[in-house]
């Protein structure tokens, strides 16, 4: 665990970020960066701490960004526009934060004293719409030109080239995590799990876009924090990109609406609605790789992720 170093995260005010940042004050000096668009950090017990810096701005404001940067020793960059119902209304915006975004953080970082990891959030969406124990040396792929939920994934594979670029070129110690479907307690926008749970709770009907078979893995976030915390420290990381997930909680949409609905002893009905938008039809991580160099092993299954999630919203019904 690093101790008494200055980290940077931007978008460190939302769900990943500030799951990040309560992980690393207890001795570290951590400074968040963020426009404040989805803030998860204002339900947490340590929004006050000491060792914990905000600074609100947007990361295509690029003096602003490299004014705040300065003094980090490492940064983590989780500022994105996600969340396909936000990417499908706004695939201009989508692209100008992700890669413009992205290259701001990347210059600035190269502009730092003394830079010791930048670590970069790219996607599982570049597997495309079908990617089955994906690995990181597997070919990348998106869907049509014209469809806007893929502008996403080509924003963040645009990110994670760059990254690669200023680690090659410039010797800026990059490395990029591709996470695989994370949820838990915290997060906020859009997300399956934390919709259908809070439905659960509430008893409400439970809605699947599309016919309920498409197949995913999901990542409770204490698995990718410490993922990325390894990605952050282990010199092995460098100039790497790793998929951070968990290959054994593998379960159809219907699959998991049914196990919510079990696990919370909910009496929610489940009802399918047309989908209006290209979907991925199935990601299963392989996680491999970040096992053998890093050490990463995801330890939280299913069903427990999902009770710690339903016991962090039943706080605010």
């Amino acid at each position: 665990m690093l101790e008494n170093k200055t980290v940077f995260i931007t978008g460190g005010a939302g769900f990943i970020g500030s799951m990040l940042a309560g992980r690393l004050i207890g001795h570290n000096r951590v400074v968040l960066f963020d426009n404040l668009t989805r803030n998860s950090l204002k339900d947490k017990a340590f929004e006050a701490h000491p060792n914990l810096r905000l600074v609100e701005g947007d990361i295509l404001d690029g003096a602003a960004l490299e004014t705040a940067m300065q003094g980090a020793e490492f940064v983590v960059h989780c500022a994105a526009i996600a969340g396909i119902d936000t990417v499908i209304k706004k695939p201009v915006n989508t692209m100008r934060v992700n890669m413009l975004g992205s290259a701001n953080v990347l210059e600035a970082a190269s502009r730092l004293k003394h830079c010791a990891r930048v670590v970069c959030f790219s996607t599982s969406e570049v597997f495309g719409t079908h990617g089955f124990q994906s690995s990181e040396l597997d070919k990348t792929v998106v869907g049509a030109v014209g469809e806007a939920r893929w502008t996403y994934a080509v924003s963040k594979l645009a990110e994670e080239h760059l990254a690669h670029a200023y680690y090659t070129e410039r010797w800026l110690p990059t490395t990029c995590v591709r996470p695989f479907n994370v949820y838990g307690p915290g997060q906020v926008g859009e997300g399956a799990i934390r919709t259908f749970v809070n439905r659960a709770i509430r008893n409400e009907p439970i809605e699947i876009h599309g016919d309920g078979t498409q197949i995913r893995a999901w990542c409770y976030i204490d698995d990718l924090v410490e993922g990325v915390l390894l990605a952050l420290e282990h010199p092995k990381a460098v100039g790497e990109s790793f998929n951070i997930g968990n290959q054994r909680t593998v379960v159809t949409i219907y699959g998991l609406a049914n196990t919510i609905v079990r696990v919370l002893g909910s009496t929610s009905p489940i009802r399918f609605i047309q989908k209006e938008y290209a979907d991925v039809e199935l990601r299963v991580p392989s996680t491999d790789k970040a096992r053998r160099l890093l050490g990463f092993e995801a330890k939280v299954d299913l069903e427990e992720g999902l009770r710690r999630t339903a016991d962090y919203y039943r706080k605010f019904m």
